[in-house]
Order: C-alpha cells, then sequence, then structure tokens
C-alpha cells in the first residue's frame, strides 16, 4: 500500500522520479516512483497511478478505472534502464484485470471489431482478442517482484469483484458481471500464455494486477511485508524494543490474510514482545485480530465523512490523540 516504496528507497538509498501519468480515470497528474541505481532496480507503488485515494468518494467507479498510469510508470523506469522492479500493489481503485496497465507496456486488447476496448472493466466486457505482438524488447529482460498483501483469486466468492469492488463503488449487478468478464479474460489468457493463474494467491490483488503481473510478465508475488520486513531488517529491530506499534487503515478478518499488522505481530510475538495497533476504522469481525494483536484501537474522534477522515492532517491528529492516550493508560498502569 501506500509508502510502501518510501520506505524502501529510504532504507535502500535510492532517488524518487517524478513523471507526469495517467490516474484511474485517465487525467493527467504527477506521479512518483524511485530507482535504486547500484541495484537498476525500480521500486513502484501502483496507488501512485490507480490509488483509490485520487478519487473523491462520488468518483470511485470500477467499470471505468484503469490501471493504465501503472504500466507508464513501468515504461518510464525501463527507459531509464531499470530491468529489476519492486512493486506494491495495494490500495487500487480499479478492478480491470491489469489490462489498462498491460496495454501501456504495448499489449493489445481487442474486440470483436478489431479496435482497442475502453478502459477500466468496461474494457473486460468488450474483449475478445489478445495479442503480445506490440511489446518491446526490453521488456522481456525485466524481472518482477510483487509486493502483495492478499491470497485473493481472480474470480469467484473470494475473488476480487465480490470481495474489494464494493469499496471501490460497485454495486451487487456490477459485481456479477465483472466477475463473468474476469473468468473469460483469463480463459483468454490462458489461450494465448499457455499458463492459468486463476486461482494463484494473489491473482485478485489490485482487481487482478496481480494475475495481470503473473500471467503476462512471469512475475513473482510474495507478502508485501514479508519484502518490507526481509529489506528493512525489521525483526533485528523488534528484538530490541520494548513495545510494538503497528496498524492499518480498515482492521478487520482480512488482516490476517497476509496483510501489514499481522505480519509484524507475527515477529513480535517470537520475541513475547507486545503489540498495539491502531487503524482509522475497525470491523466487528476484526477480533479475530486478537490472535496476533494485543490490543487495537480506532483513532476516529468524530462522526465525520470518509473524506474528513482520509484527509493526511486530520488522520495525523487523530493517530496522535489517540495514541497519547493509550500510553497515557500504560504509563498510569506501569508507574
Amino acid at each position: 500500500g501506500e509508502g510502501t516504496a518510501d520506505a524502501l528507497t529510504e532504507a535502500l538509498g535510492g532517488t524518487t522520479e517524478y513523471i507526469t501519468a495517467h490516474d484511474p480515470l485517465m487525467r493527467e497528474i504527477q506521479c512518483k516512483y524511485s530507482i535504486i541505481p547500484d541495484a537498476h532496480t525500480a521500486v513502484i507503488e501502483i496507488a501512485e497511478a490507480a490509488g483509490i485515494t485520487l478519487l473523491k468518494s462520488d468518483e470511485r467507479d470500477p467499470f471505468s478505472a484503469s490501471t493504465y498510469g501503472v504500466g507508464e510508470l513501468i515504461m518510464d523506469a525501463v527507459s531509464k534502464g531499470c530491468r529489476k522492479f519492486i512493486i506494491g500493489i495495494g490500495g487500487s481503485a480499479t478492478n480491470d484485470g491489469g489490462i489498462g496497465m498491460l496495454e501501456a507496456l504495448g499489449f493489445s486488447f481487442l474486440n470483436e471489431n478489431g479496435e482497442k476496448v475502453s478502459k477500466g472493466a468496461k474494457g473486460l466486457m468488450e474483449l475478445k482478442e489478445i495479442s503480445a505482438s506490440g511489446i518491446p524488447s526490453e521488456l522481456k529482460e525485466c524481472e518482477f517482484h510483487i509486493a502483495c498483501d492478499v491470497n485473493n483469486p481472480l474470480c469467484g466468492k473470494l475473488g476480487c469483484s465480490a470481495v474489494y469492488a464494493p469499496q471501490k463503488g460497485a454495486d451487487g449487478k456490477l459485481i456479477e458481471e465483472m466477475d463473468k468478464w474476469l473468468l473469460n479474460y483469463a480463459l483468454l489468457t490462458k489461450d494465448i500464455t499457455g499458463t492459468d493463474y486463476m486461482s494463484f494467491p494473489g491473482a485478485g490483488a489490485a482487481g487482478g494486477l496481480g494475475f495481470a503481473f503473473k500471467s503476462y510478465l512471469g512475475a513473482s508475488l510474495v507478502p508485501g511485508i514479508e519484502l518490507v520486513i526481509d529489506t528493512l531488517k525489521l525483526e533485528n529491530k523488534i528484538k530490541d524494543t520494548d513495545i510494538v506499534i503497528t496498524g492499518e487503515g480498515c482492521l478487520d478478518s482480512q488482516s490476517v490474510n497476509g496483510k501489514v499488522p499481522v505480519g509484524i505481530a507475527s515477529i513480535a510475538k517470537k520475541y513475547n514482545k507486545p503489540v498495539i495497533a491502531f487503524s482509522g476504522s475497525v470491523k466487528k469481525d476484526s477480533s479475530v485480530c486478537n490472535r496476533y494483536i494485543d490490543a487495537y484501537f480506532p483513532i476516529l474522534r468524530s462522526v465525520c465523512t470518509i473524506d474528513e477522515a482520509m484527509n493526511p492532517e486530520n488522520a495525523y491528529s487523530n493517530l496522535a490523540d489517540t495514541a497519547e492516550q493509550v500510553f497515557r493508560l500504560l504509563n498510569a498502569i506501569l508507574r
């Protein structure tokens, strides 16, 4: 999710690149990614170009939202000599199966008339033919390591449409239709690539972007938290700490499926460290997290809109105020 690239860039001594790319609704925006020069490695967050935070709540529409900008970030890095990619695919606004990204990389997705399909999940609805004839030769030299926080398959009851599309603005009917379109896309992909990764853990990440990376770019999908823990040598730091603090935007039963808070807490429990989590909101089913996290706290201080809650200044203030009260209590108990 958001912040992964910044953490890795600081740890690895990278430089930040800024380019103009397209957001989920194909509006031009300024995006950033990082390059680790010595390793010819690019560190990219798909949320920079396809993130849900780029859209207002009334703009969320997975039928139209595209991952095209993600492909633009990759191609810019390729043009600057990068051949290894570390990509975080959390926080997307999309459900297009990654066809937008792949189009920006040179793949062709055509309708029954041989014309380019529309952007977003609408393109999946129109899709009849896929071609890889236009991809640049440099892309074949690249290796992709995808930091993936979920294990969802592409389709079905646990697929990206059913589980994640509602928070991206989809209703029940569209969710059902998008699942069918993704299945057709997966079958066409099997004909083209000879691979079948529809049920691969993480294929449903970021609205099917995990499937696109695995099927068309031969990417490895690994839990994002494992990648970060290993890169930043967090286990060594956790061993020497008193209290471990972690957090997530929304803490719920999905948090135990490879997401950051439980990944951090699992390391902490190896060394019997207490773990506290803060989150923007907490769902009723979040109690399953107590198997790993000793106590968790939502940070919202008053009734507000989603946009108000996600405003960075408000979120920072809410987090600081909540953390202060929690540690005042701990201080009083330990006094």
